[in-house]
């Protein structure tokens, strides 16, 4: 009788849990496509004012869009942990307006159907792989550090490859990114069950914040990845 209390009290105790660390995901992945949807207002707005298009693509403000959020990311989210949440939270809103008009230039590039083809595809892949990274049982911190030297990898080839411009390197690039980055959706999402776990599902903004960054990134380079492979350029 005694088990039977004892085992239904810990099963509610979990239920709780799960139901907090569930809340706390969702939280992350709602700033996410949050940052989503702001980089694609400010590319749709960008588009949309010949003015702003002028400035963006026509001066030398293209290079401070183009360079903006890696500097955000070299030097304003490492000191996210000690910011006040709504000064995290914004950081992150001003890092995907700045994305948003950067990646403004695709839709010059490549035909509406081609990107949201490729988008619909990132989307799927990025679901499947983040519900993996929640469910799964397996420890993928292993595979963390073989992930990042992969994606160094390809960061130098895709550098030697400006200079060799071979279509075969660019594709096999491609492939291999993909790969990299939906390995990594799963490993940041399961590292970012562990943090809300850590923390009893009630995570502070540096965690949210840093957890949305990542999956952003994830998405993003994904979608660019499969546009380059299912682009047809205008």
């Amino acid at each position: 009788m005694n088990d039977q209390y004892g085992k239904g009290y810990f099963d509610e105790n979990d239920h709780q849990r799960g139901l907090v660390l569930n809340r706390g995901l969702a939280g992350v992945f709602g700033l996410m496509f949050l940052g989503l949807l702001i980089s694609a207002a400010a590319a749709f707005f960008t588009l949309q004012t010949p003015a702003m298009m002028h400035f963006v693509f026509n001066t030398n403000a293209s290079l401070l869009f183009l360079l903006a959020p890696f500097g955000m990311m070299l030097f304003v989210f490492p000191r996210v942990w000690g910011m006040a949440p709504g000064a995290a939270f914004l950081s992150f809103f001003i890092f995907a307006l700045l994305m948003g008009v950067s990646l403004s230039s695709i839709f010059l590039q490549y035909d509406l159907g081609t990107i949201t083809l490729a988008f619909l595809s990132a989307a799927g892949m990025f679901g499947v792989m983040a519900v993996y990274g929640a469910l799964t049982k397996a420890n993928l911190s292993g595979i963390g550090s073989f992930l990042m030297m992969g994606l160094f990898g390809v960061i130098i080839a895709s550098v030697l490859n400006w200079f060799f411009a071979s279509t075969m390197l660019d594709m096999i690039i491609s492939y291999a990114g993909i790969a990299i980055f939906l390995g990594l959706t799963a490993y940041d999402v399961q590292r970012l069950k562990h943090q809300m776990e850590f923390h009893g599902g009630d995570a502070p903004a540096g965690v949210m914040v840093m957890g949305a960054l990542h999956l952003y990134l994830d998405f993003i380079n994904i979608f660019l990845l499969l546009l380059r492979l299912l682009g047809r350029r205008r």
